[in-house]
């Protein structure tokens, strides 16, 4: 590609010119061009980041006799695959099938002792090592192939290859016509986002929505929920048994969600602080007026929580002005430390950042389909390669459920907000540092003055609990944490009646409590069955006037559309 030959990218964004994109990249176009393309060959993977991790961890391990022995002596030790539910059926244990199920094992022992604990490894890419290498080997599992996979076989044999022809139907079927955004558009609305509501304000980045209250009185404080933008906000209004908006305004609270409009290379440049100030700050003066109250508890899930804390902290230091005060602040599965991230952590360090941004710089966005890959990959074993067995080999549909469709509306995210997040927060941890600045000045998490409601959740691979349970460490604000079982979505739709829940808790620790670990906290806290929401209305109501008020008027007298509204269609 010629410098001047920037056609292909004008064409995206209406009344944007070569020349402006030209003039944008500065002296680092012919770089940026490079580096795009060579993201959209490797989906967005450095190829650079992985091949010195590889480095570092092989000529350290080739400087380690010792460990070299401690493999080999290694390779003598029975393995198993223990609990693994890939190798429950009893057709594991009969030959040939055990041969295979031990191979397997002892090679996914071997490679997981030998991407462990090589000294001098950084632990950055000895993560990223060990994560290539189950990767490998999960995809050469024995449960992945036709002929070595006795469940397979069985189904073939007992059908009369008809499994077979049903699992070739299912994937020339998602071939052709996959389950698409535009699939879970048609049931938003009809079969998901049903609980009663207005749009009551919107601005150029969102919609507010206002639920109709279902009974005569009302808690006096409102409840804000500020969902994340990477999908759309309805997974916390899927169906009618298990809406957490539904729940809360069945409880008697007076409800308000944030909509997001899904942006597009128009809004290439918008950033952190817009989606703060329209986002949030915009919407917060919105729900005291309606609400005639100035008091709001304010609820953040996943991105919307990091978001909301970041306007938290600003609120409590006098760095923002705002017409609403928080009264309480809930965090859903949030990050405000990103120092240990998990396996998310994996695609991100300088090298993999340099190429997603060159990567978002000439396309405007992050494309949902890109983020999708990437979560996939971190569950690839349940998200890929046990649905290829079922779904193509056994030849079972799994039955698309809500939040399946939910899942698979996905968004984009402008490329300076996702920018700014994945450097600002993820590599630097600003906020955790104090170093993140709103109004052009730091704020603090010990800024925080509301108490706050925090859930991790048990199996989160996106905002692991230990780092979601770090805001004690960082704020002054009391703090009751609650770690639910399941994972980053699923752990949230938690409705109750749902099988197979429970949560852990302790008393809220109070301000200038001395610091409890993540382990000693787990050690002491208390298990319940069933869903935390019940646990969570206890802990609204404490924290709200005890007199219920008559509900406020929908939008104060000034309604725009019904619910869903239009910003949650927008492709």
């Amino acid at each position: 590609m010629k410098l001047t030959d920037m056609s292909s990218m004008a064409s995206l964004a209406p009344g944007k010119t070569s020349q402006f994109y030209a003039e944008e990249a500065g002296p680092n176009l012919l770089d940026l061009q490079a580096q795009s393309g060579v993201a959209r060959i490797t989906g967005g993977v450095s190829p650079i980041a992985l091949a010195l991790a590889f480095q570092d961890w092989f000529l350290h391990l080739a400087a380690s006799p010792g460990k070299q022995i401690e493999l080999m002596t290694g390779l003598c030790r029975p393995a198993s695959v223990g609990g693994d539910a890939r190798f429950a059926d009893s057709e594991w244990n009969k030959w040939p099938f055990n041969v295979f199920v031990t191979t397997f094992a002892s090679t996914g022992q071997f490679w997981q002792q030998a991407t462990s604990e090589v000294r001098g490894v950084a632990p950055h890419h000895a993560q990223v090592v060990n994560f290539a290498a189950r990767q490998v080997v999960d995809g050469f599992s024995p449960s992945n192939f036709f002929w070595s996979n006795p469940e397979v076989l069985r189904a073939a044999r007992d059908s009369k290859g008809q499994s077979l022809l049903a699992g070739l139907a299912n994937l020339r079927q998602d071939l052709r016509a996959p389950l698409t955004p535009a699939a879970a558009h048609a049931a938003v609305g009809r079969d998901v986002a049903l609980t009663p509501g207005k749009i009551v304000y919107r601005n150029e980045l969102v919609e507010l929505i206002q639920y109709e209250p279902q009974g005569p009185a009302v808690y006096r404080e409102p409840v804000l929920i500020v969902p994340s933008w990477i999908l759309k906000y309805y997974i916390l209004d899927l169906s009618a048994h298990n809406s957490m908006v539904r729940y809360l305004v069945g409880q008697g609270h007076t409800v308000f969600m944030v909509s997001w409009r899904n942006p597009d290379v128009r809004d290439r440049n918008l950033g952190m602080d817009d989606y703060l100030a329209r986002g949030l700050f915009d919407v917060l003066d919105e729900v005291a007026r309606i609400g005639a109250t100035p008091d709001v508890h304010a609820v953040g899930y996943c991105l919307g929580g990091t978001l909301l804390a970041i306007a938290a902290a600003a609120l409590g230091s006098g760095r923002q002005a705002c017409e609403a005060r928080l009264h309480s602040v809930t965090l859903l599965a949030a990050q405000t430390d990103f120092s240990e991230p998990g396996e998310l952590g994996l695609f991100i360090d300088d090298s993999e950042m340099n190429l997603l941004d060159a990567m978002m710089w000439q396309q405007g966005y992050l494309d949902g389909a890109q983020m999708g890959a990437s979560f996939q990959l971190l569950n690839a074993r349940s998200m890929i390669w046990t649905r290829i067995v079922r779904e193509y080999m056994l030849g079972i549909r799994a039955e698309r459920s809500d939040l399946a469709h939910w899942n698979a509306d996905a968004t984009r995210m402008p490329y300076r907000m996702h920018s700014e997040y994945l450097k600002r927060l993820f590599l630097d941890n600003d906020l955790a540092a104090g170093r993140y600045c709103v109004n052009g000045k730091p704020v603090a998490l010990k800024d925080i003055r509301a108490p706050l409601f925090v859930l991790g959740t048990e199996r989160d691979q996106v905002a692991p609990w230990r780092s979601v349970y770090k805001i004690n460490l960082l704020s002054n604000a009391s703090v009751d944490f609650v770690l639910a079982s399941g994972g980053h979505n699923a752990g949230i739709v938690s409705e109750p009646g749902h099988a197979r829940r429970s949560y852990r808790f302790t008393a809220p620790q109070p301000v200038g409590q001395a610091w409890v670990g993540p382990d000693e906290w787990l050690a002491k806290a208390q298990q319940a069955e069933g869903s935390w929401w019940p646990h969570w209305q206890r802990w609204l109501v404490a924290h709200s006037a005890a007199e219920q008020i008559s509900p406020p008027a929908m939008g104060a007298g000034v309604t725009l559309a019904d619910a869903p509204g239009m910003y949650v269609l927008g492709d």
